[in-house]
């Protein structure tokens, strides 16, 4: 029987990640070469492009990591722990990745060839340099002009339930007024 044919067994002809019927491809999960059962994962052209390239990667598309890391079968951990690795500035992904277990083994490979991304993680700060989480709550400490609108958000006011801008370390988004806007973290001070 030939590896796609396993898979598609193995996986009830659905994504590994997301569970999609259409457009699957084996894929052989980085550093491993061999094309064998252990080593690969059935995986859709949506999750297959955004695993190859971190710029397309759109963070709702993997709450489906939610059920898919329970999985027993090690080469979709593995990809599940990466993905959840590359999106905890998102906040709901560290919850995930405290629940998840690789053995000792299995966890090595996940680690393996994600250095890089590793280092690309931005800690966003606030003007006391105290470190700031998705969903975290914070206050103006000055008045802002925000461009685009001819409102300014007032020093004092209170933002719940932040984003952090995943690429760069100097912005979060929350609303102020019922509008969402972009916010500078040296203009922010956490609270609670």
């Amino acid at each position: 029987m030939s590896l796609e044919k396993e898979l598609l067994e193995r996986s009830n002809s659905a994504c590994e990640l997301c569970g999609a019927a259409e457009n699957l491809k084996v894929y052989t999960v980085p550093p491993k070469t061999s094309e064998n059962l252990d080593d690969s994962a059935l995986l859709c052209a949506n999750c297959l492009g955004q695993i190859e390239d971190p710029e397309k990667v759109n963070a709702k598309h993997w709450r489906c990591l939610n059920e898919s890391m329970w999985s027993e079968v090690p080469a979709v951990k593995v990809l599940a722990y990466r993905m959840l690795n590359r999106l905890r500035g998102e906040g709901w992904p560290l919850d995930l990745l405290d629940m998840l277990y690789l053995d000792d083994e299995t966890l090595e490979w996940a680690k393996t060839g994600e250095a890089d991304e590793e280092e690309e993680v931005f800690v966003h700060k606030d003007s006391n340099g105290v470190v700031l989480q998705a969903g975290d709550s914070v206050v103006l400490i000055k008045d802002l002009d925000v461009r685009g609108t001819s409102f300014t958000a007032k020093r004092g006011a209170a933002v719940r339930n932040i984003r952090l801008v995943h690429d760069n370390p100097e912005h979060i988004e929350g609303k102020v007024n019922g509008q969402q806007i972009v916010i500078i973290t040296k203009y922010v001070k956490k609270t609670g």
